[in-house]
Parts: structure tokens; sequence; C-alpha cells
């Protein structure tokens, strides 16, 4: 894992060899988040509380989203980028490696973009969450075991490419759970709620850490914790399978 170390700290030093676009490009995505912010402010303002839900806790949750998503989009850019790196030929080069396949791929890129989602969370956090030891502690866990599910739930459908040769499940994946993610989970019903917690877990990235947050239950930390490691596990597993079968038709190309 030496050789996976490195390559993360050479990309970490590839990112920020140019100082003025990484902070520019931080600073673009922090805007974008203060947008959603002053949406869901003027809309509470107006609405009061929806299904439970007021300004507070859905402010919990964009902090839990864009903390965890920007670690996984920011440190761990490829993730979202397997289908396509596997439709076009472009893993080639890292079975040439004597590394680990996936954990490479995942290192190889840093997106300095997400990183602002990272730093824009943790601010939310701290100014708009009403931190204690206690909420601090179970919020930077429940985003860690967020980013997992939506760490595994992105590499799980974009390693579908290999079955079928195309990356757009792992595109509509990708924009799909992240959308819900953004949304309280209680606005839905029916199959669609069901589905949230199941199939597509867009709940388990942002929703049910929220509630960890501000309720801690020792089912509800179970559940999160199960889930993380499903689609942890499904993740490598579809990959690996997938890997064991695939034959490239394309050109030799770099991750």
């Amino acid at each position: 894992m030496s050789a996976v170390a490195a390559t993360m700290r050479a990309a970490m030093r590839e990112a920020w060899s140019n100082r003025a676009s990484f902070w520019t490009q931080m600073s673009a995505m922090v805007m974008n988040d203060l947008v959603w912010v002053v949406f869901w402010v003027l809309f509470f303002k107006s609405a009061g509380s929806v299904s439970g839900w007021d300004r507070s806790r859905v402010l919990l949750l964009l902090a839990i989203l864009t903390t965890g998503a920007g670690i996984v989009l920011g440190l761990l850019s490829n993730s979202r980028r397997i289908g396509q790196l596997i439709a076009e030929g472009g893993i080639d080069a890292a079975l040439a490696l004597p590394v680990p396949t996936l954990p490479y791929l995942l290192v190889r890129r840093v997106d300095p973009v997400n990183f602002g989602d990272t730093f824009f969370g943790i601010g939310l956090f701290f100014l708009a969450c009403h931190p204690t030891p206690e909420r601090t502690f179970v919020w930077l866990v429940g985003s860690a075991l967020g980013a997992l599910v939506l760490l595994g739930f992105v590499i799980l459908v974009g390693s579908l490419a290999f079955f079928t040769g195309r990356s757009e499940a792992g595109d509509l994946g990708f924009q799909a759970i992240l959308l819900l993610a953004s949304y309280p989970v209680d606005i839905f019903s029916g199959a669609t709620k069901v589905l949230l917690y199941t199939a597509l877990p867009a709940a388990f990235v942002s929703v049910v850490p929220a509630r960890l947050v501000e309720h801690l239950t020792l089912i509800s930390a179970l559940e999160l914790l199960v889930a993380a490691g499903a689609f942890s596990l499904g993740a490598v597993g579809v990959f690996t399978l997938g890997l064991r079968r695939y034959t490239s038709h394309a050109l030799w190309t770099r991750a």
C-alpha cells in the first residue's frame, strides 16, 4: 500500500502546484454551496417546517453531505469516473503496475474544486449546527460513514461498465444519489422512500447521519454501519468480478 500512498501524495502535489487555481476552484464550490444554504433559509422562512424538517436540521444535513461528498469527490476524484475509465480503456495503464488496481485508480486524481465542499461542510457545521463535543464526534463519524456509502455506491454502479461496456449507469447513479441526498428523505413516500434506503442509498449518505447527530440511537448507528460496509464490500466485489473478465477495447490511456 506504500505505492498507493505515494500515488496519493503525488496527486496532491500536482493539485497544489497551481495554488491560484486551487483556491479559485475551491472558492467557486463554496459559493455554489452557499446558494443552497440561501435557498433553504428562504424556503423555511416561508414554510416553517416540512415533514418534521426545519432550517437547522436541513443545514445539518447539508453540512454532513458536503463534508463527506467533498472527501469522496475531491480526494478520490476518480471514483465518479470509474465507469468512463472502464468503457474507454482508461484502466489499462493501471493494470500494468504492481499496485492494487482499484485503490490506485481512486487516488490517482485529486479534484481541488470538491475540496471546497469539505471546507464548506466543516464551516457550516461549526457556524450553524450547534456543535458540542458529542455532536461533533457523531458528525465526524456520520460524515465518514456517509462518505463510505457514497463511495461504495458510485464505484459499484460505475463497475457495471465491465458488463455493459457503457458508462451511463455510473453517470446517472452519481447524479441521482447526490441530488436526492440533498433533500430530507421524509418528503418522499411509498416506493421512492424505500428506494432511498436500499438500491439508491441517498438516505444513508446524509439523512441518517443527520438524525444520529440530533438523536443518537444504537439501531440507527448499526443501520448506517451496515449500509457503509455492504456498499463498500459490494463495490469491491463487483469491480473485482468485472476486472476478471475485462478485455480492453481502447487505446492505452492515462487514468
